[in-house]
């Protein structure tokens, strides 16, 4: 009976919630469709190149979608070493791979978006150095994917607002000492 009652109690509350699917109306949605309109330009290197292709396959336009955005990605795909042993020899390698990221409306030149992303990942240093660079590829190519997700989502978000950017919200009145 207690369960029930929950049950009943939740259904009422989450009823009353604002929330609203991000990619409501599937397909045709507001949200699929000005993901279409926007076209990634070229981002060098092999790390700007599964940055890219990663968001082409997450944006899912193509040739005949009206151009409406550009996304601009400037990538920095770093690798550290630590975990240094007493011989000095790295055991440990961090790869880091950021991005800044402008979407700019095509019509107006307008940067509508500009913002960052970014991902790392752990990789163990092996004696085989085919088995470490084989490790830092992989590594490479997770977080190209995990980059072109957080891209995605922003840009998403933003076009789930009609195109309108977050209002900040309003300063608190300050008050004068007495």
């Amino acid at each position: 009976m207690r369960a029930r009652a929950a049950l009943i109690a939740l259904a009422l509350v989450l009823g009353g919630c604002t929330l609203r699917p991000l990619y409501s109306g599937g397909a045709n949605g507001p949200v699929v469709q000005a993901l279409h309109g926007i076209q990634v330009a070229p981002i060098p290197g092999q790390g700007g190149w599964l940055v890219r292709t990663a968001l082409q396959d997450r944006l899912g336009g193509s040739e005949g979608d009206p151009v409406r955005y550009r996304l601009e990605v400037e990538l920095n795909d770093d690798i550290t070493g630590f975990g240094i042993r007493s011989d000095d020899a790295v055991t440990r390698e961090r790869r880091t791979l950021r991005a800044r990221y402008r979407l700019v409306e095509t019509g107006r030149g307008e940067v509508v978006i500009d913002a960052t992303a970014g991902s790392d990942a752990g990789i163990d240093v092996v004696s085989s150095e085919y088995a470490t660079v084989a490790a830092e590829q992989t590594a490479l190519e997770h977080l190209a994917a995990e980059v072109a997700d957080q891209i995605v989502s922003r840009v998403a978000l933003y076009a789930s607002r009609g195109g309108r950017r977050p209002q900040p919200a309003p300063a608190a009145p300050s008050q004068a000492p007495r």
